[in-house]
This record gives C-alpha cells, structure tokens and sequence, in this order.
C-alpha cells in the first residue's frame, strides 16, 4: 500500500497531479468567475454542486468570499480598495502573498455581505462548506492518501498550492503587469499569453477586463481559451447555458449616416473602437511622420508608438513627456491623436441624454471628414456603417 491502490509510475503521478489540479482550475474559472461572479452562464445543478464540492476539497474557499473578493476587484481596479492590485500592493507582494491578501480579504465581512449577493446560500454551503472548509482539505487528503499512498502526500501538497500561485499569484499580479493587450481598458491589465491552456483561459485577462460580463474570454483569431471549450462543450450536453458574450461590431454598408444605432454600436464597443482607430489612423500616420522624419528628429519617435495606443491614465510622468515632445512638434499626429481623445469624450456622455450624445458623435464624424487628414476622414465615413450585433 506504499504506493496506494493504484500504484503508478513517475509519469503516472505527474499526469494524475496535472488532471487534478487541471479539474480545480476549470472549476475556478468555470464555476466561480465566469459563472458565479459575472453570471455570465448558467449551470445546470449537477455540474455546478460538483464544483463547489471540488473547490471545498481542493481549496477550502467560500464560493460567496471568493466571489465577493472577485467583484470588489473590477469595482476598485487598481485604486484604494482593490483587494490584490500590484498598483497598490506591489508585484512582488501579490504574487508572493496573493493567498495572504485573500485571506485578508475574507476577513471584511461587511464587504463580503455586500458583494456576495446571488451566491449559494443553501443547507450544505451554511452547515458544511462555509462552516468546516478545512474539513474538506482534509478528505481531499485521505482520498490521495488511499489512491497514490505515500507520494499522495506530495499530490496534495501540489493540489494545495495550485490556486495560490497561479490565481492568487500569476493572474492577480503578472495579469495586471506583463503581457500583451488587445484592449486599451481604464486599468493595466494584460492578457499574458495568447494560448489560454495552463490556467483555463485566464491567461486572457485584459480581454476579460474588457468584456467582463462574457462567458469567453478570447477575442482574436490567435487566441485560445479552454474554459470557454468546455463551456461550449457542456452546452451541447445541456449541462449548461451561454448568457452572455461581447457584443461585437457590424457593418451595414447601405447606412450613411450617424443614427441611434451607430451610437449604441460605438458606445458599447467603445475599446474595439479605439483599438481599430488605432490601427486605421494613428499607426498610418506615425509611420508617415517617421518616414518623412529629419536627422535632427530621430529621437523624437523613439519608443513612442505604443504609448499613442495607451489610455492617457496609464501613462506615467515621464511618458507623458515625452509624447507631448512627438506630438508638439508633428502637427499631423497631434491632430489624429487629439480625435481619439475627443472620440472618448463621445462615451463619457453615456450618463446625458441620447439626444446629447447622438450630437455629439454626428459632430466628431462631420469635423473628422473635414479634417483633412485621409485616414482619418475614411474612419469617420466608415464608422456611420457601424450597427451593434451579438456574437
């Protein structure tokens, strides 16, 4: 019995550990994010219970704690009152102290009563998974213990660790530092790699910030998300319901004008369109002025193309600086770039009437077209096709 009733090999407990601790993360990202904290699907009740009772097993936590701690973090992104922002915090803090700050967290219970709503609250969450979570710890022990024997306790141990590091850590900390982004949303958050296998699709994190409300969390054809295949794959067995994507951009080419729908398509695709107007005017522009650039200017471009892309709230003072020295002195790229901010302005309006904003967006397409700037005037013509649609 050393080596427990199923007395494998090296590999063996190597693959048993991955599936193991693979099955908690798909029951985070699945269960507890996309399901529970953003609602955006609905599961049938077999699959969710045998979530929360992985999740008691395997971490301990609370599905109302962890969701409430999930949703005070898009509340307070990045600002005073964030639970586990490295703006706040500290990279090397979150993610060397992620679980810490959870914990810490947990301790807040006016914040966990206001932020938990809509959780479990039944029978076995009040009496067994909230009241005894270490119990749960404990089983997960003895079931590793009986089937891997001896080596089971190194199993556990990695079981144990699995959601501290990676989500607590890694997705917390180096998802708000290091990455690529597809989206310029009003925090720093990063998709760190493309391929979101390891940890389920939460790899995708700028994207979700962006469309936090979706069941899938990637955005380009490149991307990968394996939480949103088993999502897809559940849905086929009728185990469980996709209600909410992100709306996505259409092009009506019969439309010429801008109306309530171009509105509502642009407001609510608001950080596509700025990632396209990036793409179709800025870059086209900054690439002419560099061209045409002289000796005397060479250093005015240098590493200032990504910083035309970033939100004006995530540049830092010394970026700042320096791309009021580029844009100074090219009066072509300054134009561009000062559109883009006064296109921003168009959706900061969403709280006046629609009447407002509606004059607003005719406004920045009429003077756009007559700026004189090619790019610029092709974007303004095109966005007037723009209708919203759903995925």
């Amino acid at each position: 019995m050393f080596y427990g009733i199923l007395n494998l090999s090296l590999i063996g407990y190597i693959i048993a550990t991955l599936v193991l601790t693979h099955i908690t993360i798909a029951a985070v990202t699945i269960y507890l994010h996309r399901c529970q904290s953003h609602r955006a699907l609905q599961l049938h009740p077999i699959i969710s219970h045998f979530f929360r009772f992985w999740l008691w097993m395997t971490t301990g936590m609370v599905t109302g704690e962890w969701v409430a701690i999930h949703r005070k973090h898009h509340a307070n992104t990045e600002k005073a009152g964030d639970p586990h922002s490295p703006k706040v915090f500290g990279l090397k803090k979150v993610l060397l102290e992620g679980a810490e700050l959870y914990r810490e967290a947990c301790n807040d219970s006016e914040m966990i009563e206001k932020y938990s709503h809509g959780t479990p609250n039944d029978w076995l969450e009040r009496n067994i998974y909230s009241r005894f979570p270490g119990l749960g710890l404990a089983l997960m022990f003895v079931i590793d213990i009986v089937l891997f024997g001896i080596p089971g306790i190194t199993v556990w141990a990695v079981q144990m660790m699995w959601i501290p590091i990676f989500a607590a850590g890694v997705i917390n900390g180096v998802g708000h530092a290091i990455g690529y982004r597809n989206f310029e949303c009003l925090d720093a958050s990063t998709n760190i790699v493309p391929w979101g296998i390891l940890i389920g699709g939460e790899e995708l994190h700028n994207n979700h910030h962006t469309f936090a409300s979706s069941a899938k969390l990637s955005a380009r054809w490149f991307e990968f998300d394996l939480g949103w295949c088993y999502i897809k794959l559940l849905s086929w067995v009728g185990l469980a319901k996709v209600k909410k994507l992100p709306t996505k951009l259409a092009v009506d080419k019969g439309k010429y004008h801008v109306d309530m729908e171009t509105v509502k398509a642009v407001v609510s695709n608001r950080f596509s369109v700025l990632s396209r107007y990036y793409k179709q005017v800025v870059l086209p522009v900054f690439k002419e002025e560099k061209r045409l650039q002289s000796e005397q200017e060479k250093g005015l471009f240098k590493r200032t193309k990504r910083l035309l892309k970033r939100d004006d709230g995530q540049l830092n003072y010394r970026a700042k600086c320096r791309l009021s020295n580029l844009l100074a002195k090219k009066q072509r790229l300054q134009t561009v770039y000062q559109y883009r901010l006064r296109l921003q302005e168009v959706w900061k309006k969403t709280a006046s009437s629609q009447k407002e904003l509606l004059e607003s967006l005719q406004t920045w397409c009429k003077q756009a077209e007559e700026s004189g700037i090619d790019v610029l005037h092709q974007f303004a013509s095109q966005m007037k096709n723009y209708v919203p649609v759903t995925q």
